[in-house]
């Protein structure tokens, strides 16, 4: 599936790999890359691509989130929030990650909440962005 039209190109440079450092382009994003303890490295202050696929996820699908009420007239919790987690690990071909996204959304019912999130999936980039490719399961707190 090809865009229609492109309205950002956010640009990044990573270098040294899990030991090393990413950047953008506009300086805004400057991190130190380490590999998890739990992966064989040292851990410590360094962030990794598992955590920043996390953030940047849970961002974009609670942007997807106030898209929908909006489009739909919904009431969006003002303090809504999502907690997501990356999981990674081996498969036959190498390796893949699965994500979960608990999703809170107090003030709302179950059902209106569940309607919401559904209807994000539907929008989100990054949901269609991993779409058949990786586990991604929905959390939906009220």
């Amino acid at each position: 599936m090809s865009l229609e039209k492109v309205v950002y190109v956010a640009k990044a440079k990573a270098t040294g790999g899990r030991d090393g450092r990413a950047t953008s382009d506009d300086g805004v994003l400057d991190i130190q890359l380490g590999v998890p303890k739990e992966m064989g490295g040292a851990g410590g202050a360094a962030t990794n691509p598992e955590q920043l696929f996390a953030a940047g996820y849970s961002a974009c699908f609670l942007g997807a989130m106030k898209f929908v009420a909006g489009r739909d007239k919904i009431s969006m919790p003002k303090d809504a929030f999502i907690e997501g987690e990356v999981g990674i690990g081996p498969i036959p071909t190498g390796f893949s990650i699965e994500v979960t996204l608990n999703v809170h959304l107090a003030g709302l019912t179950q059902e209106e909440a569940d309607k919401l999130v559904q209807a994000a999936h539907i929008v989100c980039p990054y949901s269609n962005a991993t779409r058949g490719n990786i586990d991604v399961t929905l959390n939906v707190i009220v």
